[in-house]
């Protein structure tokens, strides 16, 4: 039987990346595999940013507009799943672009897939991540350390993933991160005691999707240096 041949993917490690900018860049990735079949996955992070998802609740924002804008904080309305998250520096964001037709067409399996991958990636750094029954995302015991939102139109995904690598969990504190109030936030660098590099979970992440979606991967860019 002849083997089937694994469809390519890129990832791009693009460090800091303005988050009106990081949609711009799924939508022309969107355009390109609908039209060419050229799949990506964009991995990178956002300057101080809230977003609301599609059936988020805005008063899970605590701070008023004005203290906003003394923070520097933007807030932005999104196509994804889900309700209030944080996206800041220090945490690694991921925006898959491929097409799940023929064979993957199940939106459930796909968030479990990018839980898997994102799981697998901690076991690369000596972490346990789990999944807790009826919640979306990854913990490490009853913490959340990697959020999940999603838009899937035509069977081609944007939106993605955000890791908590080395970020400022202080920022979770003004806004009740999707919609859960009974539990914590936590980074990978928080609970291994010790500075973890961008990049380096950035490979590992591109290396494990690869492995769970079944593509081969070309890893691309210069966005941070470890």
């Amino acid at each position: 039987m002849e083997a089937r041949v694994k469809p390519a993917c890129r990832a791009s490690l693009l460090g800091l990346v303005e988050y009106t900018e990081g949609l711009s860049l799924q939508q022309q990735a969107v355009e390109r595999c609908g039209l060419l079949g050229f799949e990506e996955l964009i991995l990178l992070e956002h300057p101080n940013v809230f977003t609301l998802g599609t059936g988020a609740d805005a008063s899970h924002i605590l701070p008023t507009e004005r203290e906003l804008n003394d923070l520097s904080i933007e807030v932005h309305q999104t196509g994804r799943g889900g309700d209030v998250t944080y996206h800041g520096p220090g945490q690694l964001v991921g925006y898959p672009v491929i097409n799940l037709k023929p064979d993957r067409c199940d939106v459930h399996r796909y968030v479990r897939d990018l839980e898997e991958v994102l799981i697998r990636t901690l076991r690369d750094f000596d972490l346990a991540g789990t999944r807790i029954a009826g919640l979306t995302g990854v913990w490490v015991g009853d913490e959340k350390i990697a959020a999940i939102g999603v838009r899937i139109a035509r069977w081609i995904t944007s939106h993605g993933f955000a890791l908590n690598v080395s970020t400022d969990l202080d920022y979770f504190k003004m806004i009740v991160p999707c919609g859960i109030t009974d539990r914590g936030i936590t980074s990978m660098s928080r609970v291994l005691g010790r500075e973890v590099g961008l990049r380096a979970v950035g490979i590992s992440v591109a290396a494990r999707f690869a492995e769970i979606f079944g593509r081969t991967i070309e890893t691309v860019g210069g966005g941070w240096t470890t």
